[in-house]
């Protein structure tokens, strides 16, 4: 699902497949196979990355994760 040349509606610039989610039931799996597993929770990553509910971070060991704010309302 991630786009060319526009970047992804969840990660930007970032390639999809570097950048792992953090929290809840998908922790672990990066966003380019939640796209393929859970299109649902995708898109709504896409929706709530509009309104700042989570940030993408370089963590220590080099890859990117996905941090959710532990006081917005998606699921964890």
């Amino acid at each position: 699902m991630s786009a060319t040349n526009g970047g992804s509606p969840v990660t930007g610039v970032i390639e999809e497949g570097l950048v792992i989610i953090d929290f809840g039931k998908h922790e672990g799996k990066s966003v380019e196979e939640i796209a393929e597993i859970d299109p649902g929770f995708y898109e709504r990553l896409a929706t709530e990355k509009e309104n700042g509910v989570f940030a993408i971070r370089r963590h220590k060991d080099k890859t990117f994760r996905l941090y959710i704010n532990p006081l917005s309302g998606i699921d964890h």
